[in-house]
């Protein structure tokens, strides 16, 4: 049974950094894409990291540069390194993990889901 499992989130400062984490069970990173998005209130969930089988990644505009996406195979640990945060960057944020190598931002994409972590950055 897949089950994923973000922590890492929490009230910090413009400018400050945070490093989310997502625990993954019941399946192989070798296998699956995983990507993290975030959803603000009122907003659309939004896609902004992926990392593919063997290690390729992309990132959002919105992030690039200030965020990176990275695993660890050895212990199934999926990690977002969020740096210069803003408080655009507020949002409840989620891993998520699809089968097979993937491109794509729309959350349509993706099977299995986490619960959240809530990122709240302030001015």
């Amino acid at each position: 049974q897949v089950q994923l499992v973000e922590s890492g989130g929490g009230s910090v400062q413009a400018g400050g950094s945070l490093r989310l984490s997502c625990a993954a069970s019941g399946f192989s990173h070798s296998r699956y894409s995983m990507a993290w998005f975030r959803q603000a209130p009122g907003k659309e969930r939004e896609g902004i990291a992926i990392i593919r089988p063997g290690g390729p990644t992309t990132h959002a505009d919105s992030v690039k540069g200030r965020f990176t996406i990275s695993k660890d195979n050895t212990d199934n640990t999926l990690f977002l390194q969020m740096n210069s945060l803003k408080p655009e960057d507020t949002a409840l944020y989620y891993c998520a993990a699809v089968p097979w190598v993937s491109y794509s931002f729309s959350s349509n994409d993706y099977t299995y889901w986490g619960q959240g972590t809530q990122v709240t950055v302030s001015s």
